[in-house]
């Protein structure tokens, strides 16, 4: 005997959806769209929000949208459902990124309720870091919180990298398409939903008391970038419970060269994120789209 269930009402669904959007994004850039169909959420990237310059490939904004394909996943096991996540459901529309489908009731475990209640809470920080050592048993939890997602999280030498990063943002702003789209999204002058002034930051990213961690992936594909997006999400919410402030940093991955100079050559891994990570104040979150900018209408 099938028994029957009331499916999420859409305000439900739509009240998932507004978690999703507090996800990070390259430049505060937010390139997603959702849709609700029945008893299921689906997930689009944005095309007309893809930075060009920073991330021809799109890679990135794969990433991004896949921390919003997380949150909307706790989103909805908090709403109380056991859910169904397709990533890439449409071979013929590479924008079509996930549906998530309600499809039965069933209680949230505490572990996932607590990741969801850390979403509002959970902001970048380009601020200085206090001058104290990540403990072990920490970067044990986000390495965790790596792997169950399918990723990996290493820490590695801030000087190291540190000098990769230069190098890379070097090359990066030697390029006009760059500078242009850098000041667009970032900055005194950013549009309104980009990275504002006060979120900028003026604290140096590397330092010798600074943790630096690489998030990687066995793969290099469109789905292995969604799925290191839901690893970097589920670990800046597990460091935000931990009490750690976080600083995705891009610009080491955007150009291959320096990409593939990360992990000092590890076979098989490909390094999709930078992540400092460590102690510092409390910080504003840069601002967001409206809920009915990224929700499409009902019926459309």
């Amino acid at each position: 005997m099938t028994r029957s269930f009331a499916p999420p009402s859409r305000r439900v669904l739509a009240d998932c959806v507004r978690a999703a959007i507090a996800a990070p994004s390259l430049h505060n850039s937010q390139p997603w769209m959702f849709r609700i169909t029945g008893p299921a959420v689906e997930v689009r990237a944005d095309p007309a929000r893809r930075l060009a310059a920073a991330d021809p490939a799109g890679r990135e904004q794969l990433i991004s949208v896949g921390a919003a394909i997380l949150n909307l996943r706790l989103a909805l096991r908090r709403a109380g459902y056991r859910i169904e996540v397709h990533l890439l459901p449409d071979p013929a529309d590479p924008d079509f990124a996930a549906r998530a489908v309600a499809v039965h009731p069933a209680p949230a475990d505490e572990l996932t309720t607590s990741l969801a209640a850390a979403i509002p809470h959970r902001h970048t920080n380009r601020d200085e870091f206090a001058r104290v050592p990540v403990p072990a048993a920490a970067l044990a939890r986000l390495r965790d919180a790596a792997a169950k997602e399918d990723a990996t999280l290493t820490v590695s030498d801030p000087s190291v990298v540190a000098e990769l990063a230069r190098s890379a943002d070097r090359r990066l702003r030697s390029q006009d398409d760059y500078r242009r789209e850098l000041l667009r999204w970032t900055g005194p002058e950013a549009r309104h939903d980009g990275v504002p002034g006060w979120a900028a930051g003026s604290a140096p990213m590397f330092g010798p008391h600074t943790t630096i961690m690489v998030l990687a992936t066995d793969g290099d594909t469109p789905l292995d970038w969604l799925r290191a997006g839901q690893a970097l999400q589920r670990v800046l919410l597990t460091a935000t419970l931990l009490g750690l402030a976080t600083t995705p940093i891009s610009q080491p991955v955007e150009v291959p060269a320096v990409r593939a100079a990360l992990l000092g050559g590890s076979a098989g891994a490909c390094p999709q994120m930078v992540l400092r990570v460590g102690y510092g104040r409390v910080c504003g979150r840069s601002p967001r789209r409206a809920l009915d900018e990224v929700l499409q209408p009902e019926g459309d």
